[in-house]
């Protein structure tokens, strides 16, 4: 579960192209790890969770 906390994602490979997400209260957001002072994407609770069920039941896969 989601906090504060920035964290990487565990899928992060060494090539330095990360994700980093944290919880700010309803809202989830997203930065690029190597650039942490760089923009921020910020995603409703809802839509996150939306959006991470359908990738783990592969609606997005081709």
């Amino acid at each position: 579960m989601l906090d504060q906390t920035w964290h990487k994602s565990t899928r992060s490979g060494s090539n330095g192209q990360c994700v980093e997400a944290r919880r700010m209260g309803d809202t989830i957001q997203l930065r690029d790890s190597k650039d942490r002072s760089g923009p921020i994407l910020s995603f409703p609770l809802g839509v996150w969770t939306a959006f991470t069920e359908g990738v783990k039941d592969a609606e997005f896969d081709h």
